[in-house]
């Protein structure tokens, strides 16, 4: 699988998980899961910012809840943490009469993550996969995004970009003030439409030709 990097949201895991925001709060609180990229002020906003690594995480801890208790996976994390420091994303996990099982590195058996019994087990579906998937799609651009510009604090560094995309207005410029056309500014970035750059060139007073 190619190695996503990507930050996302509270509201965009909540969506991509089936978690609530409550819940993901709730647990970052009592430090059950807490976001990679989280601020020591959680007030501030956009203070809990999740790796893709968490959204698998959290996503196999929410298939997880369907199938065995809270108290059963607070237990669990204690004991899969010795043999992972990312447990709910980096093992594959198995659910055997309402109980976590994991396979331990360079074993065979399946054994409960908190009674240490072996077991045979079907695993859960690839959530890594289900997550990408997903997460790829959310990031699709919405057509309403184009012609538009936006500032996001946690995108390209909170520098003004086209919408729905990382591309910065400072490089459209760049190429703008450097003689490149509508056509070819689009050729460096293939993503863009003709609005989006456009958009730049009005908003900054600079004219090219098509």
């Amino acid at each position: 699988m190619t190695n996503l990097i990507a930050a996302f949201s509270i509201e965009q895991v909540h969506r991509l998980t089936g978690l609530s925001i409550s819940r993901l709060t709730g647990w970052d609180n009592d430090a059950f899961y807490q976001p990679s990229l989280a601020y020591k002020n959680r007030r501030s906003p956009y203070s809990r910012i999740y790796t893709f690594e968490d959204l698998v995480a959290l996503r196999t801890l929410s298939l997880l809840r369907e199938r065995v208790s809270m108290q059963h996976l607070r237990r669990a994390a204690v004991k899969l943490r010795e043999h992972s420091g990312r447990p709910w994303s980096e093992l594959t996990l198995y659910v055997v009469n309402r109980e976590v099982h994991f396979k331990p590195q360079g074993s065979d058996q399946i054994q409960g993550a908190v009674s240490g019994q072996i077991a045979l087990a079907i695993p859960l579906s690839s959530v890594a996969e289900d997550m990408q998937a997903k997460s790829e799609k959310m990031r699709l651009r919405d057509n309403s995004l184009v012609g538009k510009i936006e500032q996001h604090r946690f995108v390209m560094g909170g520098d003004p970009v086209i919408a729905g995309t990382r591309v910065l207005v400072s490089s459209i410029k760049a190429f703008a003030r450097a003689g490149y056309s509508i056509g070819q500014i689009i050729e460096q970035y293939p993503s863009l439409k003709k609005q989006d750059v456009q958009a730049v060139l009005k908003e900054h007073e600079l004219t090219q030709a098509a």
